[in-house]
């Protein structure tokens, strides 16, 4: 395999938009934070319990998808580095080590995702139980 140097710049762009949605990511899970905060008085301490330690998970798995894309960054950078200085084989291994660290931020992700789905489903549980309590 020879790579060029422009090869490894292909994965800029994706990685931007990527840090772009992990970022939004963290940003509404902030305000759900905030949200839940704002509202400790009307909420029952089951669901909040459960809702706070999802979320302190979700921060955690947000927390390790930024960490890979960066060092999945990093790595492409280095490999564009050794490639520019004609360090074939050192380029080629930090590229595939990008790619390996962007997959594990990828898993991660999907991982936060299906987390979020538990979010929600705890906060709809709340709700069915609020709407049974009032009748």
């Amino acid at each position: 395999m020879n790579l060029n140097i422009t090869d490894p710049a292909i994965m800029f762009s994706g990685i931007s938009l990527l840090f772009l949605a992990y970022t939004n990511r963290y940003l509404a899970l902030a305000s759900v934070i905030r949200s839940l905060n704002k509202d400790l008085q009307t909420q029952d301490e089951t669901n909040r319990i459960s809702q706070i330690l999802n979320l302190n998970l979700r921060i955690k798995l947000i927390k390790y998808m930024q960490a890979f894309g960066v060092m999945s960054f990093l790595f492409c950078v280095f490999a564009m580095m050794m490639l520019f200085w004609q360090q074939q084989f050192l380029g080629e291994v930090c590229f595939v080590i990008s790619l390996v660290m962007m997959v594990i931020s990828l898993l991660i992700s999907f991982v936060e995702i299906l987390k979020s789905e538990q979010s929600l489903k705890i906060e709809l549980d709340r709700t069915k139980v609020a709407k049974l309590r009032d009748k």
